[in-house]
Formats: structure tokens, C-alpha cells, sequence
């Protein structure tokens, strides 16, 4: 398999997962606020929403393992795991509540992944692109 054609699909799945993540960590404020006064929420969904952010992590694991494969520029690579880096001790410390920081810090994070997804995605465009009129 064309390895340009992997770093496509982990980057349209970056994107998809980093932008989740984000609405994800949007909604959740404004949720609970719409809903303080309901106990149903409180108990039984809280849970699997707030599980969400375990598989959004883990979704950007696996999309930033595979772009990073597929991509040889050197400042994405790092980009992709600084904030990957950071998007987990973020989530590590909202679970854990070590220290205490607001709910925007995760914002630029996740958006800084989404823009790295975008940037790589189009690279890889332009060197199909590049490499087309090469050949020909």
C-alpha cells in the first residue's frame, strides 16, 4: 500500500477526531449547565460522556502514529507529538484534578491537531500533485 495513501486516511481520521474532541469539550459546559438540576445525568451519563475523551485520545493515538509514518516533514512529527503529549496530561489531570487549570487550555491543543492533520493532508496533495507533472 502507497504510503502517501495511509498519511491520507490517518489525517482525514485526525481531523475527524481532533474536531469531535473539540465540540465534545465545547458542549460538555453548556450540557451540564442545561442540565443541573437532573439526576439522570448526573449518574448514568456522566460516565460514558466523560469516557469519551479515552477514545478520542485514543482515536488521535492512532491517526498521529500513522501520519507521522507517512510524513518526513521533521516540525509535523514533533508538532503531532507535543500535542498529542499534551491533549493526555490535559485529560490526565481533568480526571485526576491535580492541578487547577480551566477548561480552555484544551482548545488550542485541539486545534493545533486539527491544523497539523490539515497542513499534512494538503502536503500530501501537493506531492502527489508535484509528482504527477514530474512523470509526465
Amino acid at each position: 500500500m502507497n504510503i502517501s495513501y495511509i498519511g491520507k486516511n490517518s489525517d482525514t481520521v485526525g481531523i475527524a477526531a481532533s474536531i469531535l474532541c473539540l465540540l465534545h469539550c465545547l458542549v460538555t459546559p453548556l450540557l451540564f449547565m442545561a442540565h443541573a438540576g437532573s439526576t439522570m445525568l448526573q449518574d448514568s451519563n456522566a460516565i460514558w460522556w466523560k469516557s469519551l475523551d479515552v477514545i478520542f485520545l485514543a482515536l488521535s493515538f492512532m491517526a498521529i502514529r500513522r501520519s507521522v509514518k507517512a510524513s518526513f516533514i521533521r516540525f509535523v512529527k514533533y508538532g503531532f507529538w507535543i500535542c498529542w503529549t499534551l491533549l493526555l496530561i490535559i485529560i490526565l489531570n481533568e480526571k485526576f484534578a491535580l492541578l487547577p487549570l480551566p477548561e480552555v487550555v484544551i482548545y488550542p491543543v485541539s486545534i493545533a491537531l486539527v491544523a497539523l492533520h490539515v497542513y499534512n493532508l494538503k502536503h500530501y496533495k501537493c506531492q502527489e500533485k508535484c509528482c504527477k507533472t514530474d512523470m509526465t
